[in-house]
């Protein structure tokens, strides 16, 4: 038996149960599907924080979305009568010595402040001496400088043609398809478009505290994104302790050298990971941190050649919307984003420009 529907999602992470929930209060019929159950730890987030940041180093291009973001999670909140949203304040610092691209973003740090000026958010400028006396948990090298937003905090969540969707439960139907399957959109979009996305393995770690967890705690200690070398994988970001003692001081990098096969790759994390980690980013940076990680997972990043978003109806088929906004840098947008593909969908346009997030920068094709 054949089901009909306005719209079917595949995939259903943050952008996908975005786009489900937008769609559903336009009076859409909208069906969901996800390969695996909603919500678990096999995609792009885990834990149960996410950076959020008003002024954008990947671009100004950004910065539109995420303001209306910050607006969109408000009214999740009172419409849920749930927090999402924690504004803690937060720091980018980045070392004079750090010249890789953070993001596909030459000049991180340059580009959030050309934002927060050009986008009038209010933000302040620190020196190293500043940073340490502000934050003396970080130990500086000396030569950093960073930006601070008050705004910045994290999100804490406890995770035109006719198309056919066969799927081990059933035949569906829909006028359009979204496909948001993050990791594993690759087989949904073709052999042309499919090598357009990478997908890498990262790994997040929490470290228990020296002494007291109460210098790390929401109000001490803030979200931070710190750029400390010459190579793209020179820095880390982190999060205040939420979880007190037990749950430790969730800290992480990036790496993009090594792809994987997302049905293939290593969940497991090893002793080795953990000691380099701690060894190569944490021991000389956080010395209130001890070796002991008390927790780490597997995560994975779907990458675009220029870790840029994609956005776009798919070159061949009209009624498929590809919605893969990764790169390592995408939930925060995603409540804006839902509202990006609901409008797409049902008005043909979107009030926020979307016009760089279009995937024939990579495929040369017009859509």
């Amino acid at each position: 038996m054949t089901k009909s529907f306005d719209v079917v999602v595949l995939g259903l992470g943050a952008m996908g149960s975005a786009s489900v929930f937008q769609l559903a209060k336009k009076r859409k019929r909208v069906l969901g599907i996800d390969q695996f159950s909603p919500p678990h730890q096999l995609g792009s987030s885990h834990g149960d924080t996410r950076i959020i940041r008003q002024a954008i180093g990947e671009g100004e291009e950004y910065v539109p979305m995420v303001l209306r973001s910050y607006e969109l999670w408000r009214e999740i909140e009172a419409s849920t009568g749930k927090q999402v949203l924690s504004i803690t304040g937060g720091l980018i610092m980045a070392s004079t010595k750090s010249e890789a691209s953070l993001h596909g973003s030459n000049g991180f740090l340059n580009q959030t402040i050309r934002s927060a000026q050009k986008f009038g958010i209010d933000h302040s400028l620190l020196d190293a001496h500043q940073i340490q006396s502000r934050f003396p948990q970080f130990h500086l090298a000396g030569d950093e400088h960073g930006y601070y937003e008050p705004a910045m905090g994290f999100l804490f969540l406890p995770a035109a043609n006719g198309v056919t969707v066969k799927t081990s439960a059933g035949r569906y139907t829909a006028d359009r398809l979204v496909v948001s399957a993050g990791s594993w959109i690759g087989p949904f979009i073709g052999q042309d478009l499919a090598p357009c996305f990478k997908v890498y393995r990262q790994v997040l770690y929490w470290f228990e505290a020296k002494d007291s967890i109460d210098a790390y705690g929401p109000g001490n200690f803030p979200i931070f994104i710190w750029q400390f070398g010459g190579h793209h994988d020179d820095f880390i970001y982190g999060f205040p302790a939420i979880d007190a003692s037990d749950g430790g001081i969730k800290v992480a990098s990036e790496q993009h050298i090594v792809d994987t096969d997302p049905d293939g790759v290593d969940r497991k994390v090893h002793e080795e990971e953990i000691s380099e980690m701690y060894r190569n980013y944490i021991r000389e940076r956080l010395p209130g941190l001890s070796q002991k990680c008390v927790r780490a997972a597997v995560c994975l990043y779907t990458s675009t050649p220029d870790s840029g978003f994609v956005i776009d109806f798919h070159p061949q088929n009209r009624g498929v919307l590809i919605v893969s906004p990764c790169s390592g840098h995408g939930f925060k947008h995603s409540a804006a984003i839902g509202e990006v593909v609901a409008d797409l969908l049902i008005d043909g346009r979107s009030q926020i420009d979307i016009s760089k997030f279009r995937i024939n920068r990579f495929s040369g094709n017009s859509s």
